[in-house]
């Protein structure tokens, strides 16, 4: 099983895995020490009898009640996979096979419990090169898209007034835009998004 769980985890390496096991979500190794941190939640280890050194970290969550947790996660800045059995246990032969379902991320939260009722919830997508700027504002949970294309001698302040009417909660983009000092530094500095 942790063979299957550590092949799915080096393909979400920038996530927390939630990964299904009966009836609640696990998590192990720093997965499991940062949710346990961030979530209040007990931290216990496998492989009991071995050294500190060997044993596996562990936490985990009933995963009917999965919502509350993923909310507080992204919240917080961080990315969920959300790893579910792919076939009836009562049926698989050895194994139980498990693929990634979902990811969530600020921006592709379509669950009303974790959304605000009186604002969206969008994600950007910006393109940088040279004086033109292609912006996508999305929101996954209405089906709300705005897209404009700009053109002028300085782009990136044009790009940051888009970036303020919208107030997106997570930004995708090209590496020449992540290059872009003024847009990450504004970014970082005075928006509060992934």
């Amino acid at each position: 099983m942790m063979e299957q769980y550590f092949e799915i985890k080096e393909k979400y390496k920038d996530y927390l895995l939630f990964y299904r096991i009966g009836d609640f979500y696990e998590m192990f190794n720093e997965d499991a020490k940062l949710a346990a941190r961030e979530l209040d939640l007990v931290l216990t280890t496998r492989d009991r009898g071995k050294s500190a050194e060997e044993q596996t970290p562990m936490c985990g969550i009933p995963y009917h009640s999965s919502d509350g947790y993923i909310a507080r996660l992204i919240a917080k800045g961080y990315k969920v996979a959300i790893c579910e059995q792919t076939e009836d246990p009562a049926l698989a032969k050895g194994l139980v096979k498990r693929d990634i379902i979902r990811v969530v991320t600020p921006g592709t939260i379509i669950e009303s419990s974790m959304l605000q009722d009186d604002k969206n919830n969008y994600i950007a997508s910006i393109f940088i090169k040279g004086n033109t700027a292609g912006l996508c504002f999305a929101d996954v949970s209405t089906g709300t898209a705005h897209i404009t294309e700009l053109r002028q001698e300085k782009v990136v302040p044009a790009v940051i007034t888009e970036l303020c009417r919208y107030h997106p909660s997570e930004v995708l983009m090209n590496p020449n835009t992540l290059d872009c000092r003024e847009l990450t530094t504004y970014l970082k500095k005075n928006m509060q998004c992934s």
